[in-house]
């Protein structure tokens, strides 16, 4: 059983990404799109691009590209920063704000229904073991990278 749960674990959030993509199909979204403009939204207007990057676990030039679809929609803006002109910083227009309702609605219930059958102490447990799986994650990243 337990040899399985890395696999599971690697599944699991292409499988909840390919539902909420068939759902947002008819908004003519792409992942990329839609889970850039999701980030944007749930970090806050101003993000420096290399930490929207690095949130969405993206390279920065892929990021680039998907910033310039979405300014081309009409959707996200980007400005210089005050204390850096070489950084810059993404801010979603007044446009973005009706389809990022939409897209919460529809991640919202595509959760729900991912969750269906499991109470409510039973997210929560599941929730605080996978942070705590991610954190044995991370530490053993952080000493192997120190050892060489």
């Amino acid at each position: 059983m337990h040899e399985n749960i890395g696999f599971q674990l690697s599944r699991l959030p292409r499988l909840w990404r390919a539902v909420i993509d068939r759902r947002l199909a008819p908004l003519g979204l792409t992942q990329t799109r839609w889970v850039t403009l999701y980030h944007l939204w749930r970090l806050g207007d101003g993000q420096p691009q290399c930490d929207l990057a690095r949130a969405i676990g993206v390279e920065a030039p892929s990021l680039v590209r998907t910033l310039d679809q979405l300014s081309e929609q009409g959707l996200v803006e980007r400005r210089p920063c005050d204390q850096d002109r070489r950084t810059k910083r993404v801010f979603l227009t007044a446009k973005a704000s009706p389809l990022l309702a939409r897209i919460d609605d529809v991640v919202r219930q595509a959760r729900n229904d991912m969750l269906e059958g499991l109470s409510e102490t039973e997210v929560t447990t599941l929730a605080e073991q996978l942070s705590r799986i991610e954190d044995n994650g991370l530490a053993l990243q952080a000493r192997e990278a120190e050892e060489g």
